[in-house]
């Protein structure tokens, strides 16, 4: 059982090292709204979520105010919206409508996102999932807190080559549409390879078809904790490096399922996972990349980086599963560059480019993520790192994805100011080689063979 004594040891990790519940998320099916009249399938989403979720911030301000543990988003997953409209919808213009009534819905209920205008199509597109993929950027640049996922590839079906291909455009697209705030749109469309059911982090978040009706899943985050914790242990060998984490995971996951349990209990909706995330902030000291530092790297990008970010991942997995009987979602270590200003410092230095990015997603829980590059970087080239970025995922049989973001009219030298969380970035070269012949080819990239485990 966990009890308040447990919390009070970690009141020094709130105060002073950045220690937070990043996010409760509240997953809700949709499936029950769906109806084959445009007007009445909003209707049906509007009321289901407004419903469900209607308590859901008073309860999390509740649990942050009575537990002194600070609760940083409230957010909302549904159903992939694909799924939902594919009856309603005859056009993607009828897609941004239920984009617009999700908006709508959850600024009536006060949370920061809604996830979940989303497709799932490793292997095929359907009508309605093509659609609501067309409809990204008219949606993305006509809300305000609404999010969208891809998930174009998998360990089990390979990787969908002309879903690759189409998001290359998509993701310009809506930088084009968005380009008066900065392209800003392309920070809410996140492409996958193996997306987890049950992932409470935006902009990827979605509730799966395998999930009960409604469910709370929880994501913790502590960089400031673990590099507080690794600097008193300076100089020691690896296995005492790797004891500190993992005990440290362990501390910072029973304050999650503390505040899953009690928003479980107080909303009456069943406990999913916790998903502990090393998911950095802007704010000095919340840095993944200051931990990388203190392991023993100059600049995150130096030799022995990818090493280093693998040591932590795994030892974040490790303490975690044994705090909690359900650990999910993605559970280890971001390397977002403009939410973290220690990935930013090591692009300003020199240290960090976008290929050492990609080695780094080989061992970590995301991808490439929310990285800022220039505004003229064809389509083609986009979907060229898409496709990398999904076979890392298919062939090691974990999760990758890419949130990319051109901004439109900015170049390599540049910086790109987000806000918020999302925070600032510098603009990143792209390979000017061209791979226009090879995403051109269309079809499916077939899986691999280790999928094949019947």
């Amino acid at each position: 059982m966990i009890n308040i004594h447990e919390v009070v040891e970690t009141n020094e990790m709130i105060e002073k090292e950045n220690l937070d519940v990043r996010t409760i998320t509240l997953g809700i099916s949709l499936l029950d709204c769906i109806d084959s009249d445009l007007n009445k399938l909003c209707d049906n989403i509007y009321n289901k979520i407004y419903d469900t979720a209607k308590d859901l911030v008073k309860t999390g301000d509740q649990i942050a105010r009575e537990f002194g543990i600070p609760i940083v988003n409230k957010r909302i997953s549904v159903t992939p919206i694909s799924l939902i409209g594919g009856a309603a919808c005859k056009s993607p213009e009828d897609f941004a409508k239920i984009a617009a009534t999700l908006d709508k819905v959850a600024r009536a209920v006060g949370v920061n996102f809604i996830g979940g205008y989303s497709a799932l199509v490793s292997k095929g597109m359907t009508d309605s999932d093509k659609m609501l993929i067309e409809s990204i950027p008219l949606a993305l640049s006509t809300t305000d807190v609404v999010c969208s996922s891809i998930n174009v590839g998998s360990t089990k079906t390979g990787i969908n080559m002309d879903a690759v291909r189409l998001m290359g455009t998509i993701v310009k697209k809506t930088a084009e549409a968005t380009k008066e705030k900065d392209s800003l749109g392309c920070a809410k469309l996140v492409i996958f390879c193996n997306a987890p059911d049950d992932n409470p982090f935006m902009a990827g978040a979605f509730h799966g078809v395998t999930e009960a009706d409604k469910i709370i899943n929880v994501g913790v985050s502590g960089p400031g904790v673990v590099k507080t914790a690794l600097e008193k242990v300076r100089g020691e060998n690896f296995e005492v490096l790797c004891e500190t984490i993992k005990k440290t995971a362990f501390k910072v996951t029973r304050v999650g399922q503390l505040v899953a349990q009690e928003a479980s209990k107080r909303l009456g909706v069943p406990f999913g996972i916790i998903d502990l995330s090393l998911a950095p902030t802007p704010a000095i000291g919340d840095s993944v990349a200051d931990i990388l530092h203190e392991i023993g790297v100059e600049h995150a990008g130096a030799p022995g980086t990818t090493a280093a970010l693998a040591l932590l991942n795994d030892q974040v997995k490790k303490g975690g599963v044994m705090a909690s009987s359900y650990v999910g979602g993605l559970s280890g270590a971001f390397i977002p560059v403009s939410e973290d200003q220690g990935m930013i410092d090591a692009v300003e230095a020199g240290a960090l480019t976008l290929e050492k990015l990609e080695a780094m997603t080989c061992v970590c829980s995301v991808g490439l993520d929310m990285i800022a590059i220039p505004g003229d970087t064809k389509d083609t080239t986009i979907a060229g790192i898409i496709a990398d970025e999904m076979a890392i995922g298919m062939i090691n049989q974990k999760t990758t994805a890419v949130r990319l973001i051109p901004v439109i009219g900015k170049g390599v030298g540049e910086t790109v100011e987000f806000g918020g969380l999302l925070g600032y970035a510098p603009i990143m070269p792209v390979n000017k080689f061209s791979c226009d012949e090879f995403v051109n080819r269309g079809g499916r990239i077939p899986a691999p063979v280790h999928s094949f485990k019947n």
